[in-house]
């Protein structure tokens, strides 16, 4: 059952887990998914700003990215933001 690309010939197996793909866990330990709706667990301020975020304030995960501040997310009243995800926990 291996998949083969036209076009350069590469071949995979479609059942076996993606290797290059990024898996986050929430700060206590539950697993992150894109689109998934987070809350901050903690007060952080916004560099460059005199914002602040504060504790319960929702995000929606767009995607991961590698780095220290591995979640892009669009953050409920101040807009798309890079987080870390030692700073969220999955909400319902």
């Amino acid at each position: 059952n291996m998949l083969i690309c036209p076009e350069c010939a590469y071949e995979w197996d479609p059942n076996q887990a993606d290797e290059d793909a990024i898996h986050l866990k929430d700060a206590v330990g539950n697993d992150l998914a894109e689109g998934d709706k987070v809350t901050l667990i903690k007060d952080l301020k916004v560099k460059g700003s005199s914002t602040v975020l504060k504790v319960g304030t929702k995000a929606t995960i767009k995607r991961f990215v590698d780095g220290d501040h591995d979640i892009d997310c669009k953050v409920d009243g101040a807009g798309a933001m890079m987080l870390k995800s030692k700073f969220v926990k999955k909400s319902n």
